[in-house]
Parts: structure tokens; C-alpha cells; sequence
């Protein structure tokens, strides 16, 4: 599983907006884009799949920018993920469960699936709030704990 560029930086930038939100201002998208090192004109358009999605709101004139549209502890990692990339797990370009497979294949849809759960697991219990102040829940903690998952296996 890959998360995108796209991903990566919309999740930073709602952090941003996070931490800004926490202080009842508005983040300028030049803001952001310093404080992140994300191209302003890749961030404008990540921001504006974050409005269509509800959960930025742009407001224009002095004091303008971007906040979140809700309480940061209330949007996750995947509702930020899901806006800017859609679905969190595909097997060529199709839902795990829209998939079928025939014959020896048939046990590997039940890998794709539980694949898609964890990742959902992950991603959806993580909010962006959590991500902005570094409390992330223990279910994450205790994976990174151990140092043998930061470990690239040997190839």
C-alpha cells in the first residue's frame, strides 16, 4: 500500500489547520505551505478537495484563510485521506469487495479484505487532532513502540 503525496499533505496541512483552529484563527494557504515545505499551488488544490468534502471552510479578506469545518477531534486521518484520494485500499482501481476471484486465487479477496479493515482501523481511529498535539491513541503507540516496525524487511 502506497499513500500518495496528495495524502501525506492534505493530512499536514489539517493538522495545520488544527493547531490554527486550537488559537480560533484562519491559516493562510501561504501559511500552511511554509510551515508544511508543500507547494502553494499543489496545497490550493488539495484544500479545495478538502472544501467539497465538508471539511474545510475558506473564508475570504483580512484575516481570511482556511479553517477546519469541524472540531479536529471529530474529522480522521481517513476522512482526510478518502477526500483527496477516495477509497483507502484498492486492488486495480476496484474495491476489495467488488472483486472475484475463481479458483486458487479465491483465498487471496480475503487478504485484500482484511488489508482494508486494518488500514480503516488505522486511519479512522486516528483523528487530526490527535495528530496535531501528538497524542496519538495507544492502538498506534504500541505498534511504533517496538523497533522492529520501523525496520524495512530484507529484500
Amino acid at each position: 500500500m502506497r499513500i500518495s503525496a496528495r495524502a501525506d499533505y492534505a493530512v499536514r496541512a489539517a493538522t495545520e489547520l488544527a493547531a490554527a483552529g486550537a488559537d480560533g484563527h484562519a491559516r493562510t494557504t501561504e501559511a500552511i505551505s511554509q510551515a508544511q515545505g508543500i507547494s502553494r499551488k499543489f496545497l490550493e488544490g488539495i484544500l479545495v478537495d478538502l472544501r467539497e468534502a465538508g471539511l474545510v471552510v475558506g473564508q475570504r479578506g483580512a484575516g481570511g484563510g482556511y479553517r477546519l469545518a469541524r472540531d479536529a477531534h471529530e474529522i480522521s486521518v481517513a476522512d482526510v485521506v478518502r477526500a483527496v484520494d477516495g477509497p483507502l485500499v484498492f486492488v486495480r482501481g476496484e474495491r476489495p469487495s467488488d472483486l472475484n476471484y475463481d479458483g486458487t486465487a479465491q483465498p487471496l479477496l480475503a487478504v485484500w479484505v482484511a488489508l482494508r479493515a486494518r488500514v480503516r482501523e488505522a486511519l479512522e481511529g486516528v483523528s487530526i487532532a490527535q495528530v496535531a498535539t501528538g497524542a496519538l491513541p495507544d492502538s498506534v503507540t504500541a505498534i511504533v513502540d517496538d523497533p522492529e516496525v520501523w525496520e524495512n524487511p530484507p529484500e
